[in-house]
């Protein structure tokens, strides 16, 4: 039996059936999955998924809600400019396409945010298209299988893969044959301990063969992860809200809102005047507290907290800042460790 015929036997017997984004032809819903399913586990998608879709039941919905409110429904599932191009997305489709997601690989290729395997995936779920998927797992599947050296975000590498993508569609079932290799890259292909012995393609596998799947793929080439330092300051009031500023629409956590944030090297002075120029508030400085590190894909974050009271305004403040009351922590568009600073501060929910 073919490769493809293997995959596809193995995922109508033994395949993921019961995610809640399977068993429909809504293009709306499958592309929201498969975005949110970008570098993220299904685990960690699945309350997201549903929440969003609740708040946003239909392209329309999520094309015409405030950016804010987007990103709030978005906050915690990281990578957030996955949720600035499905906003845009979503208003391409409405003011492109008539509120109706193209069919064709191409065409959805050149919507916002969506990629060629992004595109090839809701193209076969919504609408049967025969296309060739390559995300991340179904890399290593393909790596392992047919023995391809080298790091696969390269791009000869990723290209031999591509060529072996396409190489390898059936002529029906594109359906199965596609949720199977996401499936046996969630399930059995997994980066650490692969189930070689529950593979339907093993026999035919060279990293099985050659005893080799510790080493294929191969990881992403070493190199130093810079350290960026912050100081970002919790300012109250005499009620108890929180001073929170709208981030920039593009960069990291952009269109979230945060804590106000300052150069480390910042003395107590230096803050006090930066806080009354950019806030108009004047403020006691208190204690600091222990300092929070946070990673993302190409730098470390660590944030030193100090904590401040406001003694008295002084003007306007910037259009930019808000004011949050506690008890609206949990709804708010936050980043998930400023979220989670919060609340071990506060002990709010």
């Amino acid at each position: 039996m073919s490769f493809a015929g293997r995959v596809i036997g193995w995922q109508q017997s033994h395949g993921r059936r019961d995610l809640p984004w399977q068993g429909t032809r809504d293009a709306y819903r499958i592309w929201v999955s498969e975005i949110m399913l970008q570098q993220t586990q299904v685990a960690a998608v699945i309350p997201y998924y549903a929440r969003f879709l609740q708040r946003f039941p239909d392209v329309l919905a999520l094309a015409s809600s405030p950016s804010a409110d987007v990103m709030a429904a978005w906050a915690g599932l990281g990578y957030y400019s996955r949720a600035r191009n499905l906003h845009r997305c979503a208003q391409t489709v409405v003011e492109r396409h008539e509120g109706r997601f193209p069919a064709t690989v191409d065409a959805l290729a050149e919507l916002p945010g969506i990629g060629r395997s992004t595109a090839a995936a809701i193209a076969a779920f919504a609408f049967g298209e025969r296309a060739a998927i390559l995300d991340g797992n179904v890399k290593r599947v393909f790596a392992r299988h047919f023995g391809v050296e080298g790091y696969p975000g390269a791009t000869a590498v990723e290209r031999r893969l591509w060529s072996f993508a396409e190489r390898e569609l059936p002529a029906s079932g594109i359906e199965s044959y596609t949720q199977g290799l996401m499936d046996l890259g969630a399930t059995l292909c997994a980066r650490a301990r692969p189930r070689c012995g529950d593979c339907p393609v093993a026999v035919t596998c060279v990293a099985k063969a050659q005893e080799r799947t510790a080493e294929l793929p191969a990881p992403r080439p070493a190199k130093s992860r810079p350290v960026r330092h912050a100081i970002v300051v919790i300012v109250r009031d005499d009620r108890g809200a929180l001073l929170l500023e709208t981030r920039p629409p593009t960069g990291i956590w952009g269109g979230l809102v945060s804590l106000p944030e300052f150069e480390a090297e910042a003395d107590d002075e230096q803050l006090k005047f930066a806080i009354a120029e950019r806030y108009a508030l004047q403020v006691d400085l208190n204690e600091a507290l222990p300092a929070l590190r946070h990673e993302f894909s190409h730098y470390s974050l660590v944030m030193h907290p100090r904590v401040a009271a406001v003694r008295h305004a002084l003007g306007a403040a910037s259009a930019a800042s808000q004011w949050l009351e506690p008890d609206a922590l949990q709804g708010a568009a936050l980043p998930a460790p400023v979220k989670r600073l919060l609340r071990k501060r506060y002990g709010e929910s």
